[in-house]
């Protein structure tokens, strides 16, 4: 008898540990609720509300194919080596397969469980999956984790071969072992529909759609140009491998065209794989750490209130403020977006990246440790390969330039609706409503300011 255990992979296609287990016995799989270890990760209830809708729909995929999913709960990772164990024996499971996650956290809870489980005699396999490249696999020539993304991006597409990106079948059916379980109840979010089937149609709707457009629309929030594939594949419902599959299915000599304009999202996901492999060799970064170790001396601002502001889309910059009301509304925010307001809490209101960190995992349905860490030490200029230092971002340009007729900053800011395309961008006091507030700091101050405090990471 063989268990799965489902993590962030919440499919049944293009899954080596499960194809895996099922290959080897009649195979069981569960799923373990952690409320307790997702609070103090930050996992907010709109993405723990994504993964029930997801779970729902991955037990239906998983009773086609005679595999029946269980529930089990307890409170944080400490706890899980002992309910796998007894788990495993009530169920004479002979081995526990896995895919591997990239955290610390996490890593150090699989190993806890194998120790635990080989008391036991059952085994504990864990496989790739997570990323189209095995963290570890891509270095520089002293056999490092690179530290830039573009010498790592050519190194990634150098390394990459056919069978890297070949993706798995859905395992054969098994013969249902007899064992009785409760289906998991539907909690479904208009917005975001869960399971596997809908996340393959968006892709494939994407790649063969939007793909062509993607490079010369891609910044523009008023327009629908990207995947928002984002929240799938930070559950695992569709894999990084099947993404770029399919975009190589659809161009065929991409790999051969780098600066094409279909190469873009291929590039994102790249940029994926980048902060992923970035998290298993530095894992300090699991743990809050300035990549850049001069960052320690940036003196951050610890205002509660502009903090607030922030958070409530009350900045008085209408693309900032627009930004986090899509965020609150919808739990997703634009890319683009996503580096405009977190150069703005940084720079602009010297707030420590961390608190910006941790409320946007507190808010995405996509959230993810990786990419949500990895960007907002980009944008802070602590981390790896970031922006300089001394680039601080214009809001009020960002909205010219990416949203110059003002239809994002209506779409969700109520109160802006009847301004000009020219005063939209940053009312002045003539023009702006009397219930929208003035802007929290003066743009050229704070990037004086930011200058100053942000000069530690020039010294040598």
């Amino acid at each position: 008898m063989q268990l799965m255990w489902f993590r962030k992979d919440l499919r049944v296609s293009d899954h080596e540990a499960l194809t895996s287990a099922m290959a080897t016995g009649t195979t069981l799989a569960v799923f373990i609720h952690t409320p307790e270890q997702w609070r103090q990760h930050n996992v907010g209830a709109r993405q723990q509300a994504f993964i029930c809708s997801n779970l729902h729909h991955l037990g239906t995929a998983l009773d086609k194919i005679g595999v029946p999913l269980l529930s089990l709960e307890c409170q944080n990772f400490d706890d899980i080596p002992a309910l796998l164990s007894e788990f495993c024996i009530t169920h004479k499971i002979d081995c526990v397969h896995v895919q591997n996650e990239p955290e610390l956290n996490e890593f150090r809870r699989d190993r806890a469980v194998a120790s635990e489980l080989a008391k036991i005699g059952v085994g504990f396999e864990g496989y790739q999956g997570d990323c189209v490249l095995v963290p570890g696999t891509v270095l520089n020539k002293s056999q490092q984790m690179f530290k830039v993304f573009t010498p790592f991006k050519n190194a990634w597409l150098a390394r990459l071969a056919p069978y890297d990106y070949q993706t798995l079948a859905t395992p054969t059916p098994q013969t249902p072992p007899s064992i009785s379980f409760q289906p998991l109840a539907l909690q479904e979010d208009e917005l975001w529909p869960g399971g596997e089937q809908h996340a393959q149609q968006r892709l494939n709707r994407f790649v063969c759609g939007e793909m062509d457009n993607y490079h010369d629309r891609r910044d523009h929030p008023g327009l629908d140009a990207t995947s928002r594939l984002s929240p799938y594949l930070a559950l695992g419902v569709v894999s990084a491998r099947q993404c770029v599959e399919a975009i190589l299915k659809q161009s065929p000599t991409l790999l051969q065209n780098a600066k094409s304009e279909q190469f873009s999202w291929l590039n994102e996901l790249i940029w994926r794989e980048f902060y992923r492999h970035l998290l298993v060799a530095f894992p300090k970064l699991s743990m809050g750490a300035n990549f850049n170790a001069k960052a320690n001396k940036i003196g951050w601002n610890d205002s509660e209130e502009d903090f607030k502001a922030w958070c409530d889309g009350r900045t008085g910059y209408p693309l900032v403020d627009a930004a986090m009301m899509q965020l609150k509304r919808t739990g997703w925010m634009h890319n683009r977006l996503r580096m405009v307001v977190a150069s703005f809490l940084t720079k602009h209101l010297l707030i420590d990246w961390r608190k910006g960190e941790q409320y946007f995992s507190e808010q995405l349905i996509d959230a993810d440790l990786a990419s949500n860490n990895g960007g907002w030490q980009w944008a802070a200029s602590t981390g790896c390969d970031a922006q300089p230092y001394f680039r601080v971002f214009n809001p009020i340009l960002q909205s010219q330039r990416f949203d110059p007729n003002g239809i994002f900053i209506r779409s969700q800011v109520q109160e802006l609706e009847s301004l000009s395309d020219k005063q939209i961008h940053l009312p002045d006091n003539d023009s702006r409503p009397s219930d929208y507030p003035a802007p929290i700091v003066e743009h050229k101050f704070a990037r004086l300011r930011a200058l100053e405090s942000f000069k530690v990471l020039g010294k040598q």
